[in-house]
């Protein structure tokens, strides 16, 4: 038993030696040898799928919906090109393997940065992170000095923890669930209210959130405040949040991002500006 276990030992030691010894020619990952190994990510798979044919730096995969609108309206704050792939969310595109690659959470927005590598983001807020930092002109909607910035991510995550699951819940509650249950009704609206008025209240004497400047924490609660009547909720004790989405809406970035990638009538106006009220 001793033989066999220093025979094996022997072995081993052999072909470290080998390997450690080898010549580049015989290395693993020579081509000579075996194919090398190709972790899987789901950045590298996703040249499978879709490419960017005019050489635009990011494809953007969304749907017109809160949560869809704040990358389009990044993106044209920033005046960066892109392709836009509308996706279905009402047959479930979200969910087919293929975008699945790209977000495995299989929800909208999601990104590829065809200028770096095809580098995928998914989360609306990830998302306007990334953009900022990666392309010019970012800081003026994320400011590089730490105690501004840090305002701006407070009302960014105000928005991601807050204002859209609880909106997002009086809203299905509202109008999409198969059965009217008031507690659950009543439960979330006055949530969104209870949001509503931190907002009111924080926009006090200002024009925007965070620094009194326009950021990503403005865009990302626009969103959800524009289309508050879908969740039974109405602007009309909140003037400062009313004054301040009034003033956004007339942005021609935000404007031109509402319609991406299709526009919804009921938030225009004949004359193509955005409803706000």
């Amino acid at each position: 038993y001793q033989r066999r276990v220093r025979g094996s030992f022997s072995k081993i030691n052999s072909m470290l030696k080998r390997i450690i010894l080898a010549p580049r020619s015989l290395s693993f990952n020579s081509p000579q040898t075996h194919k090398p190994y190709k972790p899987f990510t789901r950045n590298g798979l996703y040249k499978q799928y879709q490419t960017s044919p005019d050489k635009k730096p990011i494809t953007l995969y969304t749907a017109p919906t809160p949560n869809g609108w704040k990358v389009p309206i990044t993106l044209e704050e920033l005046e960066i090109p892109y392709n836009v792939h509308h996706i279905h969310i009402q047959k479930n595109e979200q969910k087919e393997p293929w975008f699945l690659k790209i977000n495995p959470n299989g929800k909208i927005p999601a990104i590829v940065d065809h200028s770096n590598g095809d580098f995928s983001v998914f989360e609306s807020a990830a998302i306007l992170f990334y953009l900022t930092e990666k392309f010019p002109g970012g800081e003026k909607l994320l400011p590089k000095d730490l105690k501004e910035r840090t305002r701006v991510l407070e009302w960014s995550f105000f928005q991601m923890s807050s204002l859209g699951p609880m909106q997002g819940q009086a809203g299905h509650f509202n109008r999409a669930a198969p059965e009217k249950i008031e507690y659950a009704i009543k439960r979330y609206r006055d949530e969104t209210y209870r949001v509503y008025s931190v907002l009111d209240l924080a926009l006090e004497g200002k024009e925007y959130l965070a620094n009194d400047r326009y950021s990503v924490a403005d865009i990302l609660n626009f969103t959800w405040v524009l289309v508050h009547e879908f969740g039974g909720v109405s602007l009309d004790e909140f003037k400062n949040l009313k004054r301040w989405g009034e003033r956004i809406a007339k942005r021609p970035a935000v404007v031109k991002g509402i319609g991406v990638p299709e526009k919804r009538a009921n938030l225009f106006n004949e004359d193509g500006s955005l409803k706000f009220n």
